[in-house]
């Protein structure tokens, strides 16, 4: 399914200002799962142009199979502030969660490994 990882990446950069559909509508595609989580991003307010990207896997109940662990981090400044850029990212996906996967999604989407990049500022 690394197509549906590709399309979760492209989904999340691309898709900005909906609404959070966390604890709401059901997520048909990955588009949808994209922008569900873009919506809960809140970049901090001092990050500059910065990015990080976060590697994490669902269950078919749509919380997370362990924590996102990050895979690449640009953020001016220090370790301290990359750890804090880094913490708002997996906060941001945490708010989001459970996500209402269809039963469809939720059969593809179980146990494959996602990336997604959280970018400052948010576009």
């Amino acid at each position: 399914m690394k197509s549906a990882a590709g399309l979760l990446a492209i989904a999340g950069a691309l898709l900005a200002g909906a609404t959070c559909q966390s604890n709401g509508a059901t997520l048909n595609t990955m588009d949808e799962v994209g922008a569900a989580i873009e919506a809960c991003w809140n970049p901090p307010a001092d990050a500059g142009n910065a990015t990080v990207t976060l590697s994490f896997s669902f269950k078919r109940d749509g919380t997370l199979i362990g924590p996102p662990k990050p895979t690449a981090i640009k953020v001016a400044g220090d370790a301290k502030a990359r750890q804090a850029y880094v913490d708002a990212a997996t906060k941001a996906l945490q708010r989001c969660l459970p996500l209402s996967f269809s039963p469809t999604l939720a059969k593809g989407v179980a146990g494959n490994v996602f990336t997604l990049q959280f970018r400052s500022p948010k576009q």
